[in-house]
């Protein structure tokens, strides 16, 4: 089976890198070489937002776990005597330390949206006023309904993505730093940096057990998002026409075809 390359435009053909035909193969010709030569990778995500992710996973998931045992703690474990465990302590010890992990991490991310990238910025910002970025959006919608054959490319976040990450890790975690600070600074105790900061936020919403009914909403709805990303990340690495899980370890996006559209 043969596949016929065809002519490459000026313009492309001016932004493309060739090397020499000799170190490819003994029968290259140009027009293999044009074709092995074209650009279909780019170097997206830096190393600081790659390990920002994997960390912040790691504390997601640890904060779920122990939260949802915080919640609603087993009826008993039989492991020793009440007055000689500790295990209830240490999920809780588990929490605020993921909590606090998950927290100076995410000033981290905020740091290197100012100094990284123009693809750090995309979880910070939503371009509300761009008629391009809607249709976008809206092709997006088809695709995941199934209602088109082929998406777009994008080298950094898709639409739908750029608007979950959005909602859900950069307002989703403000709020969970938040309620959960305002938990923690009523066990630290009255008057101290935390209860100035925090405290005046537990008397808003009514109490702390109101405050624990909205932090616990908060886990679950970002329960769902984590399941709604990993089968978006597998499901685009399958079926979408650029990298997906790979690019957040190496940082290159890799795309499938050569088609610009």
């Amino acid at each position: 089976m043969k596949t016929k390359v065809t002519d490459i435009p000026a313009e492309m053909e001016r932004k493309m890198e060739f090397y020499p035909v000799a170190p490819l193969t003994g029968d290259a010709t140009e027009a293999d070489r044009a074709t092995i030569t074209r650009n279909t990778s780019v170097y997206v995500y830096e190393a600081p937002v790659r390990l920002w992710h994997w960390i912040n996973a790691a504390a997601i998931l640890v904060l779920c776990v122990t939260g949802y045992f915080i919640g609603s703690p087993l009826p008993s474990v039989e492991m020793a005597e009440a007055t000689n465990q500790f295990l209830f302590g240490y999920i809780r010890f588990a929490h605020f330390a993921a909590g606090m992990i998950m927290t100076v991490g995410f000033f981290g991310r905020i740091y290197w949206a100012f100094v990284g990238n123009h693809h750090a910025k995309q979880m910070f910002k939503l371009p509300l006023w761009s008629g391009k970025w809607w249709s976008e959006v809206l092709d997006e919608v088809k695709w995941y309904a199934f209602l088109k054959k082929n998406p777009r490319k994008y080298v950094g976040h898709n639409p739908l993505a750029q608007i979950a990450m959005f909602f859900f890790m950069t307002v989703g975690m403000t709020f969970m730093i938040v309620t959960g600070f305002a938990l923690y600074s009523e066990g630290v105790g009255r008057d101290g940096i935390l209860d100035t900061m925090f405290g005046p936020l537990l008397d808003f919403v009514g109490g702390s057990q109101t405050m624990h009914q909205i932090h616990h909403l908060g886990m679950w709805a970002i329960v769902v998002f984590v399941m709604i990303h990993i089968y978006a990340a597998v499901r685009e690495d399958i079926m979408s026409r650029q990298s997906m899980v790979s690019t957040m370890i190496s940082g290159t996006r890799t795309f499938k075809d050569d088609d610009p559209n």
